[in-house]
């Protein structure tokens, strides 16, 4: 199981990004885009996801990954039960969704650092 901060130590890591709390939630960005955000509770998280591979993630582990509410199925976005992610699980996914949101050569770079 991971928590919050596993994913604050994350999304810290990364170039650009920045936390910030919109309407009692935090939530991960990279300018005004943003990549994650946590429930309220922190026992999920909303991340960037491209729409044409959710509902085969969504498919594959329907404990694990959920479809995001109704008014959000329109952007590139998934939910996940933070107690059925890994570490490594969950740090790939963090930084898929950043990747999503940054321009190419800042994630080439930060990729080809290490």
């Amino acid at each position: 199981m991971v928590t919050a901060e596993d994913i604050r130590a994350i999304a810290g890591s990364l170039p650009r990004s920045e936390e910030a709390v919109v309407r009692d939630q935090v939530k991960f960005r990279v300018g005004r885009l943003v990549y994650l955000a946590l429930s309220p509770d922190e026992t999920t998280m909303g991340f960037a996801y491209p729409k044409e591979h959710r509902a085969g993630l969504v498919a594959a582990e329907p404990g694990k990954f959920q479809f995001p509410r109704e008014s959000d199925l329109r952007f590139n976005w998934v939910r996940a039960s933070l107690s059925e992610l890994g570490a490594e699980e969950l740090e790939e996914l963090v930084v898929n969704a950043w990747m999503m949101c940054v321009p190419k050569k800042v994630a080439t770079a930060f990729l080809d650092a290490g």
